[in-house]
């Protein structure tokens, strides 16, 4: 997979912005405000049709205007494909294939998969569960859309047993059967979900494990842990926590409560590793990330490096290039704040690059 061709229409502070993209590297170069990230956040788009920077889709359309689209010509194997994503502020997000528009967004994700390495990626160390369960919803959604589906049901569920659960304390009132219609679809989907999760992080720890050998030159071993309620019987758990549930007006016990514990010679690496370290943790994941989704798929997924150089030093920044250039990762997308820098680091590429000041 690679992208031939980007155009972007009042996209956050781009107007109009049209690029011929390389098949290899392609660099965005310029000072801080320009919208270099916004490009990469555009591409990010066009793989799982929202902003990797959390943003609601109304606040990407560029202030005083109605709209943005974003526009690709993609080679999918032997031919192009063209992507559109087009937002109004008078109608709902539409995504489209060669002008067929996509019924539900879960049938579009795995297209195009991607993954980005960004300075936001501290969050998943300093942040709560929720984001490490969202890092890793959307890892495996690209790789199986049968989990993307176990996960929209699941959703759904909860928030109506969560309702019901409210309802319930609002009107001083519990019937304990209306409430157990909705733990067999929580406990079908969450089980699939559980199982899934549980063995992707499996296969995903040594890939980690080596990457980050290969960028530190360290010693030191490094861990993902899946934590999860659902190590126990879901169905036990449902009955054991009714009384809980009840008093709380919410479900507290299931996969939504799931959790990925990063660490470092058995301890948390939010408390043992240096910046250098942790920063490196999360590189490796992420480079993990990108072999297993092209096992998975048989497709190489774009990689996207925002403001990269700026977060580690030279010696892991050569390091992660070589491995880059060595895995054939395909096409990627890097950002940097000097033009010199960029070149002086890709300079023994032999790989077709495009440098674009912005």
């Amino acid at each position: 997979m690679r992208i031939n061709k980007l155009s972007l229409r009042n996209f956050k502070n781009h107007d109009y912005l049209q690029l011929d993209l390389s098949a290899q590297i392609n660099c965005f170069v310029g000072n801080n405000g320009v919208g270099k990230t916004n490009i990469l956040d555009a591409l990010y788009y066009l793989s799982v049709g929202k902003s990797f920077l959390g943003n609601s889709d109304f606040n990407n359309v560029k202030n005083d205007c109605d709209f943005f689209s974003i526009e690709a010509e993609v080679q999918n194997e032997k031919k192009e494909d063209i992507l559109k994503i087009i937002l109004s502020k008078e109608s709902k997000k539409v995504i489209k294939k060669n002008d067929k528009s996509y019924d539900r967004l879960a049938d579009h994700v795995g297209y195009l998969p991607s993954v980005i390495i960004s300075p936001y990626d501290q969050n998943l160390i300093s942040d709560s569960g929720e984001s490490r369960r969202k890092f890793l919803d959307a890892m495996i959604s690209q790789t199986d859309s049968d989990y993307l589906f176990a996960l929209i049901q699941y959703q759904k569920t909860l928030q109506q047993r969560n309702a019901l659960l409210k309802s319930f304390a609002k009107n001083r009132y519990f019937d304990k059967d209306s409430l157990e219609i909705y733990n067999e679809p929580l406990i079908k989907h969450g089980e699939k979900i559980f199982a899934k999760r549980k063995n992707f992080v499996e296969l995903l720890n040594p890939v980690m494990q080596n990457f980050y050998q290969s960028i530190s030159g360290g010693k030191e071993e490094v861990f993902i842990t899946y934590q999860s309620d659902l190590e126990q019987d879901f169905s036990d758990l449902l009955t054991q926590s009714l009384d809980k549930d009840r008093v709380l007006t919410y479900t507290s016990k299931g996969i939504h409560k799931d959790d990925l514990l990063f660490e470092m010679m058995h301890y948390p690496i939010k408390k043992v590793g240096s910046q250098g370290q942790q920063k490196t943790f999360l590189v490796a994941l992420k480079l993990a990330q990108m072999i297993r989704i092209k096992e998975l798929t048989g497709k190489t997924p774009i990689l996207l490096l925002d403001d990269i150089f700026d977060k580690l030093d030279d010696k892991r920044v050569t390091q992660l290039i070589d491995l880059v250039n060595q895995e054939n990762f395909g096409q990627i997308f890097i950002t940097d704040t000097h033009k010199e820098r960029t070149e002086s680091i890709l300079k023994d590429i032999k790989e077709p690059i495009n440098i674009y000041e912005i």
